[in-house]
């Protein structure tokens, strides 16, 4: 347990930003998986849309590495419109 005034205050910021990255990282992965479920139907495109969007904001509100959703966006607009 802490022991400084300044210890304790970390604490709670770490738990209130961990709680919020939570309920965003959450959104993301529902997002994603919502979007890969529909790649075989025509609806694809706003799933996918929506999937790129809440990754967009994961990665302004510092939750996820922008390396990361480029890449998970990249994988998704990939399955979207299959090479030829």
């Amino acid at each position: 347990m802490a022991n400084t005034s300044s210890a304790l205050k970390r604490m709670r910021q770490n738990e209130r930003r961990r709680v919020r990255n939570r309920v965003v990282r959450s959104k993301v992965r529902t997002a994603v998986k919502t979007a890969r479920a529909a790649l075989g139907t025509g609806d694809a495109g706003a799933a996918v849309h929506e999937a790129i969007r809440a990754l967009d904001k994961a990665v302004t509100k510092g939750v996820i590495h922008r390396n990361t959703a480029a890449r998970k966006k990249s994988a998704l607009a990939r399955r979207l419109v299959p090479a030829k």
